[in-house]
């Protein structure tokens, strides 16, 4: 590689994800040192033409000291307490910052249904889409304040993976408190940074799980490397690296690591519903259906059902099994609800709608809906 990373410099939509320990103080509160150079970074990379997305933790870490809680909460309504008082800071101060470069920025809070269900996938584009073009800077996090365990995403880094592929964009900057992907514990004079990332072959033998220094995030090295792997199959380049070399990254200088990204980009809500979604039950297939679905791209019919697993409504995502194996297959959205399901097993469409009427000649799960994994 030379000098200036050209995948980098060429990018036009750019998704930059910041952690909560880049943004606060170790107490909790926001840094607003940090912040505003942050700011100051993203607003001159706009001010040259660019789209810039800003996917930003700290919403809960910002609300700990206002609160006078001393460490991050475990149980999850304080948590959502803590977002509630720390979300409106947070964006107070992006604000003010933003606006000193000219730029108005909107609030986009996601929760996981907002990307997997039709509807709500097509409105978190339709909003991003229109900020941008309003020249708006859209500021994403997890709505905290209303997530439950069952709909969370799980961490930001995972997240803006998500929303580099709903946005298209051309490139992922991963920001927190580590500089790069190391061979070790970065700590360890043994380590060794790792400039480029072709593929999942380059990361044997590395150790990854160790988690961030500050305590007041969720999310380690293990999250950050699953990310780029997710953006980079969305065909989405990555850079890593630490926040006080946000502005040296995005200038395209050869610091933290660079993850190639892969050549060719899957549909993007199909994407999303493979990466974004945790399956609410199970369809068990009969090995015609298995072939059907893998092999031919066939929509799941009840015919080809042998049993169902979870509690589930229709519209959510629900893993496809081989009855044989018990291996997942494939990843869908179902039309029916659990409690519906069992009476229509092994009995063909046209069967159904000739007992229980044209309601029930449908699909289980439609091809369309539908994602091999």
């Amino acid at each position: 590689m030379g000098r200036v990373r050209e995948v980098v410099t060429e990018a036009r939509r750019v998704v930059v994800k910041v952690g909560s320990s880049s943004l606060t103080t170790a107490g909790g509160g926001l840094d607003e040192t940090r912040v505003d150079a942050l700011v100051d970074v993203l607003g001159g990379l706009a001010a040259q033409g660019r789209e810039v997305v800003l996917v930003s933790s700290g919403a809960i870490a910002a609300g700990l000291a206002p609160l006078q809680l001393r460490r991050r909460p475990r149980d999850l309504a304080t948590q959502q307490a803590a977002a509630s008082v720390g979300q409106g800071l947070l964006i107070g101060r992006y604000a003010a910052g933003f606006a000193r470069h000219g730029l108005t920025v909107g609030q986009v809070l996601l929760t996981v249904d907002d990307v997997t269900r039709r509807a709500h996938y097509r409105n978190a584009y339709r909003t991003l889409r229109k900020l941008l073009d309003l020249g708006a800077l859209p500021i994403v996090n997890e709505n905290d304040t209303v997530a439950t365990e069952e709909i969370r995403f799980g961490d930001n880094d995972r997240l803006a993976a998500l929303v580099a592929a709903l946005v298209d964009a051309e490139l992922l900057v991963l920001l927190s408190d580590v500089d790069a992907l190391y061979t070790g514990s970065p700590s360890d004079p043994a380590s060794r940074r790792i400039a480029l990332v072709k593929g999942d072959g380059d990361l044997g033998g590395i150790s990854i799980s160790k988690p961030g220094k500050s305590g007041v995030g969720t999310g380690g090295m293990v999250t950050k490397v699953e990310a780029a792997r997710i953006a980079t199959g969305f065909g989405i380049p990555v850079v890593l690296t630490s926040a006080d070399r946000a502005g040296a990254a995005l200038a395209g200088d050869e610091v933290g690591t660079l993850f190639q990204a892969a050549d060719r980009r899957p549909a993007a809500r199909l994407f999303w519903l493979a990466h974004a979604t945790a399956p609410r039950g199970r369809l068990h297939l009969d090995p015609g259906a298995v072939t059907a679905v893998v092999a031919r791209r066939k929509s799941l019919l009840p015919a080809g059902i042998t049993a169902v697993d979870g509690s589930f409504a229709a519209g959510d995502p629900v893993d496809l099994v081989d009855a044989g194996s018990g291996a997942p297959v494939a990843r869908g959205l179902v039309n029916y609800d659990a409690v519906e399901l069992p009476a229509l097993l092994g009995r063909s469409t046209p069967e159904l709608a000739a007992a229980l009427g044209p309601a029930y000649e449908r699909e289980v799960v439609h091809r369309d809906d539908l994602v091999l994994l």
